[in-house]
C-alpha cells in the first residue's frame, strides 16, 4: 500500500534498484512445459532431453527439475524408493534423464537439480556425488533443511553448491544454515518467511555468509511480481525461477500484467508498489471479506 500511496515500486522502498535485467531459469521440467500443459510426467531419457531443447529454443540457459520424483514406469509403480541406500535401478534412470538434459544442452547449459527434501542424507549423498561429473550448478533441498545437520552432512560430502529455504521461515529459522555454512544460495518463500521486509533481510543476512540469493516462486502472477520487486534490490541475486505453471493461460489472465521473460531474462517492472493487479473478473469470482 505505501509504494502505491507513493506512486513508486516496492524496489524503491527496500532501498533501491540492485539489478534490472533478472536471469531466469525454467523451473519443474518434470512436468513439461508449455502455455497449454497442466502437469504430465516425463519418464525417459528422450522426454527430458526433448523438453530441454524446447526451452532453450526460448532462449534459457538454466533450468531446474527433479529427475527422483517419477518413477521410470508410466503407472509409477517398481521398486522405486527416494530414501536410504538407493536400487541400481533409482540410480540408474536419475543419471540417465541428467545426462540426456545436459547432451540436449550442452555446456553452456546450467542445470540445477531440485530433490524437494524426499531424500534423505544417505539417497541425497549418493546421487549427488553420481551427478557431480555433470557439472550440476546446484543441489536444492537435497534434504529437510529443518534439520541444518543433515543439510551440512550433504554438503561436506557433495561437491555442488547446495539450495534450500522454501520451507524455513523467519530470520531465526535460517541462522542456523548460515552460520553452519550449510547452504551456498538461500531460497526464501515470500509468502511463508516472513514477507518482503523480512525476505530482504534474510537476503541481506545471507551475504555476510557468501551466500547468493534467489526468492522461491511457484505461485500466481503476485508471487512473480512480489519475487521480481525483491529480487531487484537484492546485492545477491544470482537468478529468478519462473515455474512451470506460470505458464499456464488460465493462471496468465486472473491479473492484468503478463509478466514473462524474453530470452530468459526477466525485466523489473516500474509500476507502483507489486506492479501487479487482479482483474475485476478475477475479484468478481472471489470471496471477499471486510475486516473491521
Amino acid at each position: 500500500m505505501k509504494g502505491k500511496y507513493y506512486q513508486t515500486p516496492i524496489y524503491q522502498l527496500l532501498g533501491g534498484k540492485t539489478n534490472d535485467h533478472l536471469r531466469t531459469y525454467a523451473s519443474q521440467l518434470q512436468y513439461n512445459w508449455g502455455a497449454h500443459i497442466e502437469k504430465e510426467r516425463l519418464l525417459t531419457p528422450e522426454d527430458y532431453a526433448e523438453v530441454t531443447r524446447k526451452v532453450m529454443n526460448e532462449g534459457y540457459d538454466a533450468l531446474k527439475f527433479d529427475p527422483i520424483i517419477f518413477s521410470n514406469q508410466a503407472d509409477g509403480g517398481g521398486n522405486w524408493h527416494t530414501t536410504g541406500p538407493l536400487t541400481t535401478q533409482v540410480m540408474q534412470t536419475t543419471y540417465d534423464r541428467v545426462k540426456a538434459m545436459r547432451d540436449a544442452g550442452g555446456d553452456d547449459l546450467d542445470i540445477i537439480i531440485d530433490m524437494h527434501a524426499n531424500t534423505d542424507t544417505t539417497a541425497a549423498i549418493q546421487i549427488g556425488q553420481l551427478l557431480e561429473p555433470l557439472r550440476i550448478w546446484y543441489y536444492e533441498e537435497p534434504v529437510s533443511p529443518l534439520n541444518p545437520d543433515n543439510t551440512l552432512e550433504v554438503a561436506q560430502h557433495v561437491n555442488i553448491p547446495i539450495a534450500a529455504g522454501e520451507r524455513v521461515f523467519t530470520r531465526w529459522g535460517f541462522r542456523e544454515l548460515f552460520e553452519k555454512r550449510a547452504i551456498k544460495v538461500v531460497q526464501p518463500d515470500l509468502c511463508l518467511c516472513g514477507g518482503i521486509s523480512e525476505a530482504k533481510k534474510i537476503c541481506d543476512m545471507a551475504e555476510i555468509y557468501d551466500i547468493n540469493a534467489q526468492i522461491h516462486v511457484c505461485g500466481s502472477p503476485i508471487a512473480t511480481a512480489a519475487a521480481l520487486q525483491t529480487e531487484a534490490a537484492i546485492s545477491n541475486f544470482v537468478i529468478h525461477e519462473q515455474y512451470q505453471r506460470a505458464l499456464n493461460e488460465n493462471d496468465r489472465r486472473t491479473c492484468i500484467h503478463d509478466y514473462q521473460p524474453e530470452n530468459g531474462v526477466f525485466k523489473v517492472p516500474d509500476h507502483p508498489g507489486l506492479g501487479q493487479e487482479l482483474t475485476p473478473e478475477t475479484i468478481a469470482k472471489s470471496q471477499l471479506f471486510t475486516v473491521d
